[in-house]
């Protein structure tokens, strides 16, 4: 059976020398210690297939904007999709951005069959990473196999979205020293061409209700990479929530970028779909098509899939055969099951490709950038994508 994949032969010249050329791009991370994270190939996918896939993230993006409006101050929702409560303050006092805006840098990961077929796994819209490499890493690997690539706009629109939000400040946790999330935010501020400090989160205190760096500077605006679920569990995180909803601190993605994170939203989706809710005919067609019927309880008589409703890199992830059996399971990244309900989710298998490195399983990620989806990320791994996965450039034909 044809695909609508091609998977390329490794680059040629020493890896070494090719680690180091991206090292000197902004993409430190190609090896780790002794683990190869990227693969020296490239995934070609077909044109066809890629116009849909961007049409299909628009649709979606619409879908998804107009559920966080319907649950938005609907405090019984809030509890239904997992959002902690002392969010939920915040969440009300803090305006709503504009149609599309909620999330401004987002990323949603599918599994695109080799038939071509387009299923939505979840939507990354708080604080998505691979972003240099599918900005800065991607379009260097493409343009030397001279392959087309999506990706080149993906820096202009990062510029856009920041000349709005204008952060005084970047942060993440481990700054400097983890190389993954401070590469990340470096990239951002370089492509934004704005002035922004990079800071460390665990260098952060706040004084009734500012927000202060290691220096004693106030921060007014600021990007982190720090998931909001986590305001519910850290030390500081009731003050944090404090800053943002007395309007001390704004902090990008807004706030109500956890709503689009909620993989519980998903499942809020799906119910109002099955009810006839909410939805233009449009949008219930974009929801049958691309969305896996989500649930708040195990309802399925096949296999389906569970997972923490803020599960990140895999964690929590378990998935159950059609005898209801749980068969695979995440072992390697954080199960935040402990901390947050769970979804479950019919199961639908990433598709198998074939690579230097072995056979792995291809996620396809598709960024939204202030709005707009443009970017492609390629992880492969296993069947269900964790920390130990790889990085694979994508293309289009």
């Amino acid at each position: 059976m044809s695909s609508v994949f091609e998977v390329l032969a490794p680059g040629t010249g020493e890896r070494a020398e090719r680690v180091e050329q991206l090292r000197k791009l902004g993409f430190a991370w190609a090896d780790l210690e002794d683990e190869e994270y990227w693969l020296d190939q490239i995934v070609v996918m077909n044109g066809e297939t890629y116009r849909e896939l961007e049409e299909a993230s628009s649709r979606l993006w619409g879908v998804l904007d107009k559920t966080v409006r319907y649950v938005h101050k609907r405090r019984d929702l809030y509890e239904l999709i997992g959002i902690p409560q002392i969010l939920w303050d915040m969440l009300d006092d803090c305006p709503l951005p504009g149609q599309g805006l909620i999330s401004r840098y987002a990323r949603f990961d599918y599994a695109v069959g080799h038939d071509g077929s387009i299923k939505l796994y979840e939507l990354n819209a708080d604080t998505p990473t691979g972003y240099v490499e599918a900005s800065i890493a991607t379009p260097w690997l493409c343009g030397e196999a001279g392959i087309p690539t999506p990706n080149g706009r993906m820096k202009e629109l990062v510029k856009a979205a920041w000349a709005v939000e204008r952060p005084d400040t970047a942060a993440c946790v481990a700054y400097g020293s983890h190389l993954e999330d401070s590469g990340t935010i470096e990239a951002l501020v370089k492509h934004s061409g704005l002035p922004v400090t990079c800071v460390d989160c665990l260098d952060l205190w706040i004084d009734e209700g500012i927000v202060k760096d290691a220096t004693g500077r106030e921060i007014k605006r600021m990007f982190a990479l720090y998931p909001k679920e986590w305001m519910a569990v850290d030390d500081g995180g009731d003050a944090l929530a404090y800053a943002i909803e007395t309007g001390k601190l704004a902090l990008f993605n807004g706030p109500h970028s956890i709503l689009l994170q909620s993989k519980g939203l998903l499942a809020a989706a799906w119910g109002l779909y099955e009810l006839g809710l909410l939805f233009d005919e449009q949008e219930q067609e974009t929801v049958e098509k691309y969305i896996l019927p989500t649930y708040n309880k195990p309802v399925f008589s096949g296999s389906y899939v569970s997972k923490s409703m803020f599960g990140r890199e895999g964690g929590s992830v378990r998935m159950y055969n059609e005898q209801g059996e749980m068969d695979i399971q995440d072992e390697a990244g954080f199960d935040t099951s402990v901390l947050f309900p769970s979804v479950y989710q019919l199961r639908a298998e990433l598709p198998r490709i074939e690579t230097a490195a072995g056979p792995r399983h291809l996620l396809t990620g598709m960024f939204v950038i202030n709005g707009q989806p443009f970017g492609l990320l390629g992880r492969a791994g296993g069947l269900i994508t964790g920390n130990t996965s790889h990085f694979i450039a994508m293309g289009v034909k």
